[in-house]
């Protein structure tokens, strides 16, 4: 069985899937590599998927392709519908994540709180002490702040746990999601802006989603509130995100994701002070990358033995044999 991994792993990790050499072929491809990924496409059975978008022109260009295995849980950088239409089953992988990300978005509210980077230049220019007064004005404990989780499912109740870990009472800890689940916690959004001092968004992109923390919603915010966000970049308006964050509406921001991967050079939140950035990584760990290649090997696995595919999205019965579509000339 082929395999297209769409992204170039480590040594350590490269070795998770050497003892599955004999039935198992796994081309590797870097993500910016577009003329390996081509050459390999129209050989591949399985496509192991990161963060480079696949259209429906590239799908359509893998004829042997039965699945294909999202290493995360978001789907949206797949073109399902396409994929429906031929065949293709979509899988994903709903917590196999959800540690690495969970303590991601922690390193974000503790860098942003704390104010890490600013500090981390001031002393290496000889500047860090005596201290900036502010910092006993402005910096917090997460045990003693309101922290606010939009999205209530697997790593939003990791970070629960964590910050409730860190002294945060249960009082104190309020998630929203689609609707009233009935527990104490529970905020409608608007008032969880309002009453939060640091709020996290752990939601998937969709129609709903996109652009829910727009200019009225960060504008009812704390002015002294950090907002995280581990999801995708596309559920903030990031030019309402960089008005507030200027203005003082927001006190500080710490980003994992963007409305447009990678970052280009220009977005002005490369250049303000009280926001701390990361690439997309939150989830990228030795620890993760272990159980993505163990789903996914199982679900080769089970095409191979022909049996039902685990986590599939879009409904698709993968049969035990090649499918039989060509090529477009």
């Amino acid at each position: 069985m082929k395999v297209l991994a769409h992204y170039v792993p480590g040594d350590r990790v490269a070795q998770f899937v050497a003892p599955e050499v004999d039935w198992l072929d796994i081309r590797y491809c870097a993500e910016d590599d577009d003329d390996a990924f081509y050459r390999e496409l129209p050989h591949a059975d399985v496509i192991w998927h990161v963060l480079r978008p696949i259209s429906g022109g590239d799908l359509e260009m893998a004829p042997r392709c039965r699945l294909v295995h999202k290493l995360g849980a978001g789907v949206n950088t797949i073109d399902v519908e396409t994929a429906t239409r031929l065949g293709i089953a979509v899988a994903n992988m709903p917590g196999a994540n959800a540690p690495s990300v969970a303590e991601g978005t922690v390193l974000l509210m503790l860098a942003a709180l704390r104010r890490l980077t600013e500090l981390d230049r001031v002393t290496r220019d000889g500047n860090g002490w005596p201290s900036d007064p502010s910092l006993g004005e402005t910096v917090r404990d997460i045990g003693g702040c309101t922290v606010g989780l939009i999205g209530y499912g697997n790593i939003a109740k990791r970070v629960e746990a964590i910050v409730r870990a860190m002294g945060t009472p249960a009082s104190r800890v309020l998630h929203t999601s689609t609707r009233d689940d009935g527990l104490p916690g529970w905020r409608a959004l608007s008032d969880l802006l309002s009453e939060s001092d640091i709020v996290s968004l752990h939601i998937p992109l969709t129609d709903q989603t996109a652009g829910l923390l727009d200019r009225r919603a960060l504008a009812s915010m704390r002015s002294d509130a950090v907002l995280v966000n581990t999801s995708r970049g596309a559920v903030i308006d990031e030019d309402a995100l960089v008005d507030a964050l200027r203005s003082g509406g927001l006190a500080a921001a710490g980003l994992d994701v963007f409305a447009v991967e990678p970052i280009p050079a220009g977005n002005p939140l490369l250049t303000l002070a009280n926001v701390v950035l990361t690439p997309h990584v939150s989830w990228y760990t030795l620890d993760t990358m272990r159980r993505y290649l163990e789903v996914a090997v199982d679900n080769c696995r089970r095409i191979r033995d022909g049996r039902d595919l685990a986590n599939v999205v879009n409904g698709i019965v993968v049969p035990n044999r090649p499918v039989n579509r060509e090529t477009p000339q």
